[in-house]
């Protein structure tokens, strides 16, 4: 089978003046790229790089492949950002890895994941999200403090962008534990990100993620832990400061040392929303854990694919699986979801 594989790319180039350092935080580097290529070809495939943009629609309008594997994570700060391959593949009739759009753009926004799980009896923490205005903010911050008195939001609380994913904008400082800080910590965000701010309380627990592979019936490859190596469990945040050092703040626990009814409550959380949003093939799903209740925080169905950083990828190594294994489940979901040899 010729597959095409859909990226994007981290750019060389320098950031634009004023952009976050993490800007382009979900981009693969080449290397990750290779490594499912080699996977497909191991498999007996021929693997075609599409990339993403232009190139790739120009590509599958010129000689479309059997099959396009499907990791691009889109530009921009569109919420449907990540939708815009499928979307695509599907104008065009050639079948694809992974969820459909309206999946893969309602789970970039958090907010809106957040009712999907609520609605499916998934506890979610309590949270509200906040719009930037049409102009910018200049205010003195003294309107904010009410917000989370008429949200009933206690400190601490966590601020983050509603539509990023790799931890975008989510860094130690986001933890807001005090009513002076509240104010400029949203509008911070506002600035950098140019979108709404989900402001949830802060769950003081566990932080532990699920990997969910197959479908009819989707799997979960298991619970892993992340455990921190410098603060408490309670303070703990898995932040981007985290992700970009973790062999020296945290250490990856899988199967993850909780209780027995914590790890079934949690994957059986994850795999309500996986089916509530319609997600397939493959996703990962992120918690904190408090006092054994599990409260979701968001669901990635493009989860990283990264040989050396991913998360859903550490947790397939823990569980005994190889790189090789992982891609594999993935790729197999797909082609018998799809009916192709």
């Amino acid at each position: 089978m010729r597959i095409g594989i859909a990226f994007d790319l981290k750019p060389d180039a320098p950031l634009p003046a004023g952009a976050p350092d993490d800007l382009h935080e979900e981009f693969d580097s080449p290397a990750t790229v290779r490594a499912v290529a080699d996977v497909l070809r191991s498999l007996g495939h021929t693997a075609v790089e599409l990339g993403n943009g232009r190139p790739l629609v120009e590509a599958l309008l010129r000689d479309p492949p059997d099959l396009v594997f499907n990791f691009a994570e889109g530009s921009g700060v569109s919420r449907s950002r990540e939708a815009r391959v499928p979307a695509v593949c599907e104008l065009l009739g050639v079948p694809y890895t992974g969820s459909d759009p309206l999946a893969l753009a309602v789970a970039l926004d958090k907010d809106m994941t957040r009712r999907i799980a609520e609605s499916h009896g998934v506890t979610v923490p309590k949270g509200v999200t906040l719009v930037p205005p049409d102009v910018e903010y200049d205010g003195d911050y003294a309107e904010f403090p009410a917000v989370l008195e008429e949200a009933c939001l206690p400190l601490p609380v966590i601020a983050k962008p509603t539509c990023e994913g790799s931890s975008k904008g989510v860094r130690n400082r986001c933890v807001v534990r005090t009513a002076a800080d509240f104010g400029p910590t949203v509008v911070e965000l506002w600035r950098a990100y140019r979108q709404p701010v989900l402001v949830e309380e802060f769950v003081a627990g566990d932080e532990v993620t699920v990997g969910i592979v197959g479908n009819d019936p989707a799997e979960p490859l298991g619970v892993m832990r992340m455990v921190p190596k410098a603060v408490p469990v309670g303070e703990f945040v898995y932040s981007l400061e985290v992700k970009r050092d973790w062999e020296r703040h945290v250490e990856y626990e899988a199967p993850a040392k909780l209780p027995p009814d914590v790890l079934r409550a949690v994957e059986a959380d994850a795999l309500a929303v996986f089916a509530g949003l319609g997600c397939r093939d493959v996703a990962r799903a992120d918690f904190r854990v408090r006092d054994g209740v599990p409260y979701f925080l968001e669901v990635n169905p493009l989860p990283g694919l990264s040989p050396e950083s991913g998360d859903i990828v550490f947790l397939a190594y823990r569980m005994g699986l190889t790189y090789p294994d992982l891609v594999g489940r993935v790729l197999a979901a797909a082609t018998a979801r799809l009916g192709l040899g």
